[in-house]
């Protein structure tokens, strides 16, 4: 399994360089792109091989075959360590299931390396990969995920950060850090609430984008928001007790109007709160 850089060709290990150029066949998610890279490194003849979400269950069993058979395979992605949201799954287990001996070149990976610049609170943290492409699944999903203290990091396509970054406006005041295009020329990074970061983002964004959430300080505002509300929604309409409790706990009111379904989930939704 060899990392492979993310945009800059020179962060390429020495190490990996010297794997690709001994092993037998390179299996590449795209052999157009893997090209480039072999061609950088002075690998002029070399058998390189599609496997891809489309193949990898047919291309899997032919090369454990041969791994089986004695040759040396390196999986590589078209950027960054390999199976971090990339194929190869299949081949992995299939290998391990055939008593190959898988080994990791380790290397570039655009999460540790946007993790190793965020000036927020990063540790620990929780990674998801891409978010869901629907609308609805995206915002559940994070509204999901934020209810726990840990840092949330995801990818994110240009198409789509915008509508992410709106959503998070919508579910939470934690501060976040994007990074796009990294390593490559037009590198670039925002820090700041959700609100902020969409003033600074284009309307047509381009390049993959890493997003980083900060995590929470602790859960005692979470437990505070908790006993507040249940100590008013005894007395008190799930909403007037949710709009109570964001003003006295600080949170926002949607999070507290949550909070209040979660305690009395028979309460109608049409007085949910703004």
């Amino acid at each position: 399994m060899v990392a492979t850089p993310i945009g800059n060709l020179g962060d390429i290990t020495q190490r990996g360089i010297d794997v690709l150029k001994q092993v037998n066949v390179i299996a590449a998610e795209d052999t157009r792109r893997s090209r480039v890279l072999v061609q950088h490194i002075g690998h002029h003849s070399c058998e390189i091989l599609s496997l891809h979400e489309h193949n990898e269950d047919r291309v899997s069993p032919l090369l454990v075959r041969r791994l089986v058979a004695g040759e040396d395979v390196a999986l590589i992605s078209d950027a960054g360590t390999p199976l971090l949201n990339d194929p190869g799954y299949p081949l992995l287990v299939q290998a391990w299931e055939a008593g190959v001996q898988v080994v990791p070149i380790p290397g570039a990976s655009s999460i540790t390396a946007a993790l190793s610049v965020c000036p927020l609170p990063s540790q620990p943290f929780r990674y998801v990969g891409f978010l869901p492409s629907k609308a609805s699944q995206r915002s559940q999903a994070l509204e999901r995920w934020l209810a726990q203290p840990e840092a949330l990091v995801f990818l994110e396509a240009p198409h789509r950060i915008r509508a992410a970054v709106e959503d998070l406006a919508e579910l939470t005041t934690r501060r976040l850090m994007l990074g796009r295009e990294m390593t490559k020329r037009h590198e670039t990074y925002y820090c700041g609430t959700p609100q902020s970061i969409l003033n600074q983002l284009a309307d047509d964004p381009r390049g993959e984008f890493v997003v980083i959430v900060e995590a929470s300080d602790d859960l005692s505002m979470d437990v505070a928001a908790d006993h507040v509300l249940s100590v008013l929604i005894k007395e008190l309409a799930p909403a007037q007790a949710a709009r109570l409790t964001a003003q006295i706990c600080g949170i926002r009111k949607k999070e507290a109007y949550r909070l209040a379904l979660q305690r009395t989930p028979d309460a109608s939704t049409d007085e949910a709160p703004d």
